[in-house]
């Protein structure tokens, strides 16, 4: 896959992960009204929207801080190192796909500290007795998706068609 080619698939995949992150957040949060109603039963007791404002990282780490612009900031490196990456090495359709999962995933979660000061998190999985008090929405699954798809196929460097050897 050329290099242009794999950045335009990086790209329309971010845009098409931070649209459903961004739709999704709204459509649960202000047109179901779980911003008042705080909990909204969906498939219980396996899914619930759980209305979270996260002002910290992954499990509430560091939400007694106010850690909004240092995480914005770590976004920005890590997406532009990310890009930068992608732009230098190529891969294949699956790499700049997983590129891109992380990139708009990224972007969906800093809006929301732009525009909130927090990231809304609503998606509640629980099973087997087990409750979980944690929630969290598209763009996290798709960052953690997006990483872990890199780790695994992003060392793999066919379909490079750079200049590099």
């Amino acid at each position: 896959m050329s290099i242009l080619r794999g950045m335009r698939l990086t790209y329309w995949t971010a845009f098409w992960v931070f649209l459903a992150d961004q739709a999704t957040k709204y459509f649960v949060v202000h047109w179901l009204g779980l911003l008042d109603a705080g909990r909204i039963e969906v498939l219980p007791p396996f899914l619930e929207f759980r209305m979270a404002w996260n002002r910290g990282v992954n499990f509430g780490l560091f939400a007694n801080h106010d850690p909004r612009w240092i995480l914005i900031g770590i976004a920005f490196v890590i997406t532009g190192f990310v890009i930068w990456w992608l732009h230098r090495e190529g891969g294949t359709k699956w790499v700049h796909i997983a590129g891109g999962f992380l990139i708009g995933g990224a972007a969906g979660n800093v809006i929301d500290r732009l525009l909130y000061g927090a990231v809304a998190d609503f998606l509640n999985m629980s099973c087997c007795g087990i409750d979980n008090p944690y929630a969290f929405n598209i763009a996290d699954v798709a960052i953690f998706g997006g990483a872990l798809g890199l780790a695994l196929l992003g060392g793999d460097r066919k379909g490079n068609t750079g200049s590099r050897t």
